[in-house]
């Protein structure tokens, strides 16, 4: 009991753990399980660190310098000053009156029954969304496409689950005018489906794509589904900045049914990860057998 007392006394302080537990009782084994290794880095801290050290702005990361509008702040009074109902344990994947909105939502934009206790599932930010869904699908030794570049946790989380994370790049192909926009840059069809194999699990999209901002077209989304069809994959659809259109951009969904002139086979076999300011709703069938 006096040794537990001193390690807890030496956490707060400014030693390590480490430091304070005698020698005789460190694990004699490796600490971290190896699946992390690799996965330390974290390009958002090394940026956030230099912005300092420069005296830089850092557009990496949103400050903003005013407050929330008055109805949210209204909305949010209501629900933490109501009776004692309002404080309990939740259904688990959402709270029933907010994944019922969800179900509406993605019901009218995909075109397809969304059944809210089945098919949603309201998560604490896109890294939890992703993290779940990898988890969730990803087998020891599975394959997953990744599209270059990416959001920078795609690849750890892959390898987290044990999976092997392929990559296929947008490559630039320059107009008459030369390489003006984002939409310049496209993935090859062939190169793409070379990158498919019998050890494909699935593949992540992210339109508009983090960071070049690109919007994916109708015809590139066809190929992916396509690819997915033809060998059983799953898509991985963050549309997170799907509400961010510039320049009379259109957000296609690759879940669109076919009336809206998008045609996919399988369109159960998608995941589609959405946001309402960080509040991630991903979308998608309970059985995907």
């Amino acid at each position: 009991m006096l040794r537990s007392a001193s390690i807890l006394k030496c956490q707060s302080g400014k030693k390590t753990l480490r430091h304070c537990v005698p020698s005789q009782l460190r694990m004699s084994r490796q600490l971290h399980a190896r699946r992390i290794e690799g996965v330390d880095k974290n390009i958002w801290v090394e940026f956030t660190k230099l912005a300092a050290d420069y005296k830089a702005v850092n557009l990496g990361q949103g400050f903003p310098d005013f407050s929330p509008p008055d109805f949210v702040k209204e909305a949010f009074g209501r629900a933490v000053s109501g009776d004692f109902s309002h404080h309990q344990y939740t259904h688990a994947f959402g709270h029933p009156a907010l994944v019922k909105i969800l179900a509406q939502f993605f019901q009218g934009s995909l075109g397809q029954e969304i059944d809210p206790k089945d098919n949603i599932l309201v998560t604490v930010g896109a890294y939890q969304a992703l993290h779940c869904t990898f988890q969730a699908l990803v087998d020891e030794g599975d394959e997953v496409i990744i599209i270059e570049p990416f959001f920078d946790c795609y690849h750890p989380m892959v390898k987290m689950a044990g999976g092997r994370a392929v990559f296929v790049p947008l490559r630039p192909k320059a107009g008459p005018e030369g390489l003006q926009s984002s939409s310049h840059w496209a993935l090859d069809p062939e190169e793409l489906a070379g990158k498919f194999t019998q050890r494909t699990k699935a593949i992540v999209l992210n339109t508009p794509n983090n960071p070049l901002g690109k919007v994916f077209k109708r015809e590139e989304l066809q190929v992916i589904a396509d690819l997915c069809v033809k060998h059983g994959v799953v898509c991985v659809s963050d549309e997170v900045y799907e509400w961010l259109m510039y320049d009379r951009a259109q957000h296609v969904k690759i879940g669109e049914p076919p009336e809206k002139g998008f045609f996919t086979a399988e369109a159960h076999r998608q995941y589609l990860v959405g946001v309402g300011h960080k509040v991630l709703s991903p979308a998608g069938e309970a059985d995907t057998a």
